[in-house]
């Protein structure tokens, strides 16, 4: 009988996780390489919900001097950092969290959160604050915790750009925000006399010329491929620390081990962060997986709605297709910069593309959907605001149209498409080949199939590629054309020769859209046997 384990969803309090006997993925021996390096102040992006908040509450203790949380405790085993070589010395740790406040209401809001942060910590140390602004309070906090203490101190500020984030879409107040924030994380270089450790974690990093222009001193451990998995859980984590949650769901329902695992993967796995081919699953979905005992559902997406980035999208006029496969450049990758925001390191930062490769002769990432959750939610939300299809209409082809495909039943397939594409409104169709093509690719996106487009091979570059367990079907588009020349080009181009001998029956499936229909016309395909 497997024995569940308590699982910390939500706990961020890694004092409350020990003492609990909550589970604890160890990454202490990571921490312990950060620590005893080479001491920079650091800066960490990584997405929502991966984990931050926790690694600076373990961050915190271990300044703190509190190694019995790190020993054997509440039935869970020791973890690496105490058997490491590490002197336990006591520091005075401030640690200020901007993710409790609520900023587009207004500039109050920042200072009422400023004050909140100052003040507690200040209370931790027995100190009153002392200072007419945020800013000469902080720093007077820092230079007067460490006379205190007769050690410097250690500074972690948790989601440091979470008003900067709330205030994206009102430029004034965004503006009046930053200055702010700039003020007050500016007096943590001159304070560097003062302290034993700084880190600031957060979503995003804005440009040098706005928040981190007084602190260019800051080491960047976001794509840094010594700590790619110091936050989120490996494969071999998982299988470590979770084979309890793992055996009971298999022994609940039935299902193949292998096949079960292969799906926790594709829906949970694929997050990458740095040119290491190192991927890590987000905690916060495999979490809440377990939890409901083995149901596949979007945990991490549901958590958020990201309007701004399909916004932003619209706003550029991104083609949607080239979300997957998108190519950037280091320069580009890496910009953040909110008077000239680009989609590629915003979709990155925030969780929604990964990096997928990396090719260090062109210093170029390629970038895409990490899993069948991102992919499949985020191209529902596309739906909604390029195509306004009633969401009833949407249900009924969730069950529909994916199932056709698994049967290889390509009669209904292409008839749920029809019917759906009949319920978008008639003044938002666009008489374009690329608009329909973009139209099937959400679709098929939408309902988390294996689906490609604008696939590149030897020969030229075919428009849709969806993929199943026993079927391939490769879609190629017309517009107030033929069927049969839509099939002519996949025979002419040899689109489908590199799945010859996969072992999968293959489809050609020739698609005229009709202009005056506003959609499809006449189709026709060919199946091969294999």
């Amino acid at each position: 009988m497997y024995m569940k384990q308590l699982l910390p969803i939500g706990i961020q309090d890694f004092p409350k996780l020990r003492e609990s006997g909550f589970v604890y993925v160890d990454k202490t021996a990571r921490i312990h390489e950060l620590l005893t390096g080479s001491g920079q102040p650091f800066f960490l992006s990584r997405p929502r919900r991966f984990g931050k908040s926790l690694l600076c509450s373990t961050l915190g203790a271990v300044f703190e001097g509190r190694r019995e949380l790190f020993g054997e405790i509440a039935g869970r085993p020791a973890l690496a950092i105490d058997s490491l070589e590490w002197g336990w010395k006591k520091h005075p740790v401030i640690r200020i969290d901007l993710n409790a406040g609520f900023y587009p209401t207004g500039i109050e809001a920042l200072y009422s959160a400023l004050s909140r942060e100052l003040e507690r910590e200040a209370r931790k140390f027995d100190l009153v604050l002392s200072g007419g602004t945020h800013a000469d309070q902080f720093a007077n906090l820092i230079e007067m915790a460490c006379s205190k203490a007769g050690e410097r101190a250690v500074v972690i500020i948790d989601e440091y750009d979470k008003p900067l984030l709330e205030t994206i879409s009102k430029m004034e107040l965004h503006k009046q925000v930053r200055e702010i924030l700039k003020g007050f994380y500016g007096v943590l270089k001159p304070s560097d006399p003062y302290l034993r450790f700084l880190l600031l974690t957060g979503v995003t990093k804005f440009s040098q010329v706005s928040v981190f222009s007084d602190l260019n001193h800051l080491d960047d451990l976001t794509l840094d491929p010594c700590y790619a998995d110091i936050c989120g859980i490996t494969q071999e984590e998982l299988e470590q620390n979770f084979e309890p949650e793992i055996g009971a769901i298999l022994k609940e329902t039935g299902r193949n081990r292998e096949e079960y695992m292969e799906n926790l993967r594709q829906y949970y796995n694929g997050y990458r962060f740095s040119e290491k081919p190192l991927k890590v699953y987000n905690p916060f979905g495999l979490l809440n997986h377990f939890k409901k005992n083995g149901k596949f559902a979007p945990y991490w997406y549901e958590t958020g709605t990201p309007d701004f980035l399909v916004k932003l999208i619209t706003d550029q006029k991104i083609n949607i297709v080239n979300l997957s496969k998108m190519q950037v450049g280091y320069r580009e990758f890496c910009k953040y910069d909110v008077e000239h925001m680009k989609a590629e390191p915003v979709l990155y930062q925030s969780g929604y593309l990964t990096i997928t490769d990396y090719n260090d002769d062109k210093s170029r990432y390629t970038l895409d959907f990490p899993n069948i959750e991102v992919r499949s939610c985020f191209s529902t939300s596309l739906i909604e605001q390029y195509l306004q299809v009633p969401a009833d209409r949407s249900r009924a082809l969730i069950f529909k149209l994916p199932d056709a495909l698994e049967d290889g039943e390509i009669e209904e397939a292409v008839e749920a498409i029809r019917q759906y594409l009949a319920s978008i409104p008639y003044d938002i169709i666009k008489e374009t080949e690329n608009y329909y093509q973009t139209v099937v690719h959400l679709i098929f996106s939408m309902l988390g199939l294996n689906c490609r487009s604008e696939v590149r091979i030897a020969d030229g570059r075919m428009d849709t590629l969806v993929e199943t367990k026993n079927f391939v079907y490769c879609f190629e588009f017309k517009l107030d054309k033929t069927a049969d020349e839509a099939l002519a080009q996949i025979d002419t181009k040899e689109y489908l020769l590199p799945w010859t001998g996969s072992g999968k029956k293959l489809f050609k499936v020739g698609v005229n859209f009709d202009s005056e229909k506003r959609n499809i016309g006449e189709w026709k395909y060919v199946d091969v046997e294999v």
